[in-house]
């Protein structure tokens, strides 16, 4: 079976809106991605390819993306309350949005892992608390 796992160590990052601005000189606007997402957007990319042994699922395979985001809980919580997170039973109802974390890992992916993410058709992503921080992510041939 065509899979490959990976853990993208640091905090969690959703991707952020397009920035578009206009020339004043020339009236033309333009779009572009925010570098911070360019850079993590890369970072995802190496952490694959450091994985993957060459996988590479061709045009016309269909692609589940499964994630899961790791946040460590805030430092000011109490120790009861973070057990509490870490067994699970309190979940990160904070940003990033689930989608926006899926959204830039789908498009970090997008030519490395699959020759294009509208390949992608099925995600099963969630957010949890845990002890060590970052995604982890599965890219595999979809299997019916």
């Amino acid at each position: 079976m065509n899979a490959v796992t990976f853990h993208v160590p640091g905090k969690p990052q959703g991707k952020a809106r397009a920035k578009t601005v206009r020339n004043k000189h020339t009236g033309n606007t333009m779009s572009y991605t925010p570098e911070t997402d360019l850079l993590y957007e890369n970072y995802i990319k190496d952490r694959f390819l450091n994985k993957c042994n060459g996988m590479f699922l061709e045009r016309g395979k269909p692609v589940t993306l499964r994630i899961v985001a790791r946040f460590l809980p805030p430092k000011s919580t109490s120790k009861k309350r973070t057990a509490l997170m870490l067994d699970g039973k309190e979940l990160p109802l904070k940003k990033p949005d689930i989608d926006n974390i899926v959204k830039v890992v789908a498009d970090a992916l997008n030519g490395v892992a699959y020759h294009d993410d509208t390949q992608i058709i099925m995600v099963v992503a969630k957010k949890v608390y845990s002890s060590l921080e970052g995604l982890d992510v599965t890219v595999e041939e979809y299997k019916g």
